[in-house]
């Protein structure tokens, strides 16, 4: 059981450490390519902020990016966003399937045992 914690903690901070330099990343990328478009970042943060909204939510009250780069570098963060969510629930599930599994055999084990009293 100790394994199958060690491997689900690893994979959530895995998304988690990626799902956040993917956000830094693309912050600053999505503030480069819209620079002098009509709705423009203002700064890093501003563009930070739609970043993480994108990846959170999928969607933002924001306007749309003006610039081909910010329109692909959307769509990537939408599908980061499923992968991550996909990835999430693909993880628990691993988890809760081998702490079944651990279960299963201990209760077996017992009733063996129990059964060889007898």
């Amino acid at each position: 059981m100790v394994v199958a914690q060690g491997r689900f903690r690893s994979r959530i901070a895995k998304l988690a450490v990626a799902s956040v330099i993917l956000d830094l990343v693309a912050a600053g990328i999505a503030l480069a390519s819209e620079d002098g478009a009509r709705h423009a970042f203002a700064g890093y943060l501003d563009a930070l902020f739609w970043t993480t909204t994108q990846l959170l939510t999928v969607s933002s009250q924001l306007p749309n990016p003006e610039r081909a780069v910010t329109k692909v570098l959307d769509v990537v963060l939408e599908a980061w966003a499923i992968i991550v969510v996909a990835s999430l629930a693909a993880t628990f599930s691993d988890f809760l399937h081998h702490r079944t599994r651990h279960r299963a055999l201990r209760e077996r084990q017992a009733a063996s045992l129990r059964a060889g009293v007898r």
